[in-house]
């Protein structure tokens, strides 16, 4: 089967739709198909794209740094992605976080009369809101445009599921992330690491990710002030030189990957990430891999990832306090700390992306089963969910019911 991937973002870069493209390709080949990714260029001699090592061809088009945010490139007008797709005759084409190059794919792919299968990833109209104080409701006019116009939307998780069906857009299945659970070990726990981040032998706190707004890295300050206790933070973007400032106590590790990041990972007591406008999270995934208890909002993709008091804690969103108070009670309950740990890693074991690979072949041969030209409007097959928790149990609802409070402490 001949696939283009028309994705936002691709390695190089470091964020949750290029890692979940690059799985996919890297997928797609090892299955004997054949993928081609389309993205967006870097910066002209940026390490890593004149050479591309990847799983497939890529093809990189023109693009621009998105303003306020470098790292970010959007892609411009270009005749090369249409060419792309007459030229590679796929049998259906993925688009991964379609927003601009995505959206052009998709009129590209109705026009030529090939199938669609669209990945939702990205809270754009939360991004709206949070970068521009305004926009929210012209992002979901653009999402709810591009994904009606695909076969199928796949989303990462329940919540991302009932966000999209509440803004009008159809056929959304649930298609979660793998992970790399031998990669992210818990044998790959460093004590000469651990000496040399926390060298008074202080509970490592550790956060993963990108130092952006929507991450409310921010909301970190009061665990960062707490006596005991090392912040470390290993990710940069846009709000790095802000969150330097205002956590002088933690440790700024930069952008780490692979078996690098591995180590830091496994190295933490506690992982805890503030975000509330997670579509997955999938540094979640790696920490539990990781066998490290995590603390998370009660928001979004960590409601599928994190089964409050057995796995981490769940605190409601945008609370300072419930962080720190939350991280205090792990301060202290080292048995509570171990059976997550070893809780977390057991439920992610079988979520590998061999496994979420297949389940994204069933997808295209649903879609592909159905399709006669038009949206396939496929049923309930693989990945069909009702708009609840995640499977086997009911979890903790955005009310805040059974969420980490003074009073719902972890054994010690």
């Amino acid at each position: 089967m001949r696939v283009v991937i028309v994705t936002e973002s691709f390695p190089p870069d470091v964020n949750g739709v290029a890692h979940c493209a690059w799985q996919t390709a890297r997928h797609l080949a090892l299955r004997g198909h054949e993928p081609l990714v389309v993205t967006p260029a870097g910066a002209r001699g940026r390490p890593g794209e004149e050479h591309d090592a990847g799983p497939c061809p890529v093809l990189r088009v023109p693009s621009l740094p998105l303003p306020g945010y470098p790292q970010v490139r959007v892609a411009l007008p270009s005749r090369r992605p249409a060419a792309a797709l007459a030229a590679h005759r796929p049998d259906i084409v993925h688009l991964a976080g379609p927003f601009v190059l995505g959206a052009r794919a998709m009129t590209a792919a109705r026009r030529m009369g090939l199938p669609a299968v669209a990945v939702y990833q990205t809270d754009l109209g939360g991004y709206a809101r949070t970068y521009l104080g305004t926009g929210e409701g012209a992002a979901w006019r653009r999402i709810r445009a591009v994904h009606r116009a695909a076969d199928r939307t796949l989303a990462p998780s329940t919540a991302a599921v009932r966000d999209l069906a509440a803004h009008g857009v159809p056929r959304v299945r649930l298609w979660p992330r793998g992970v790399d659970s031998e990669r992210f070990h818990p044998g790959r726990r460093d004590l000469e690491l651990r000496r040399a981040l926390a060298p008074g032998g202080e509970l490592i706190v550790g956060y993963v990710g990108r130092l952006a707004p929507e991450k409310r890295v921010e909301l970190l300050a009061p665990v960062c002030a707490l006596p005991g206790v090392r912040l470390v933070i290993a990710g940069d973007g846009p709000h790095a030189g802000r969150l330097r400032a205002a956590l002088p106590g933690a440790r700024f590790l930069g952008t780490r990957t692979g078996d690098e990041l591995a180590r830091i990972f496994a190295s933490l007591d506690v992982f805890v990430h503030p975000g509330p406008q997670e579509t997955f999270c999938q540094t979640v995934q790696e920490a539990q891999a990781s066998g490290v208890p995590v603390i998370a909002p009660a928001a979004g993709g960590p409601l599928d990832l994190v089964d409050h008091a057995r796995t981490g804690l769940l605190v409601p969103p945008h609370d300072a306090e419930a962080l720190r108070d939350a991280v205090l009670t792990l301060e202290t309950a080292w048995k509570a700390r171990t059976e997550y740990g070893r809780a977390g890693r057991a439920a992610v074991l079988a979520r590998t992306w061999a496994v979420v690979g297949d389940q994204l072949l069933a997808h295209y041969a649903e879609v592909l089963a159905g399709w006669g030209g038009g949206s396939s409007g496929a049923g309930s097959g693989a990945g069909a969910v009702r708009c609840g928790a995640g499977p086997g149990r009911e979890g903790p609802g955005p009310s805040g019911a059974g969420l980490f409070t003074a009073r719902n402490r972890p054994p010690r």
